[in-house]
């Protein structure tokens, strides 16, 4: 299984994300691309087994994935205080790959209906769902 991960700003959630899937799915290739370099470092750091920075990186590598995993901003134009591009966020909506989104509240996208858990809680979520997927 191909998974793409996506970070904005940090990298704080990608990293963890990338922890997670190492830990929960060690069959699964994980590709971490960050909108700009701190991200991708982080997730380098973290064990992606592939990595790269940028726009382009993200819609080539959209179209590769099977599961793409990132902040519910990845999907919006503009969103994470502007390093996502209207390109990136088509890429990603677009793909055939199965998308899990990690609703955080933060940088004026706000979802209701959904508690304002902390992201521990979330990265489980997140793998729970990673483990109904098989390929």
């Amino acid at each position: 299984m191909n998974i793409l991960i996506i970070d904005a700003q940090g990298g704080g959630i990608g990293k963890q994300l990338t922890l997670a899937v190492k830990k929960n799915r060690p069959d699964a290739v994980v590709t971490a691309v960050g909108t700009n370099s701190a991200a991708t470092t982080a997730m380098i750091k973290a064990g992606a087994d592939y990595a790269a920075t940028g726009e382009n990186a993200v819609v080539v590598n959209s179209k590769r994935a099977d599961v793409i995993i990132g902040p519910v901003g990845i999907v919006i134009a503009d969103a994470l205080l502007g390093e996502i591009t209207p390109a990136m966020a088509q890429a990603v909506a677009q793909s055939r790959a199965k998308r899990i989104l990690i609703p955080v509240n933060h940088c004026d996208n706000i979802v209701v209906g959904v508690e304002n858990l902390n992201i521990g809680k979330l990265i489980g979520d997140v793998m729970a769902e990673l483990q109904k997927i098989r390929q």
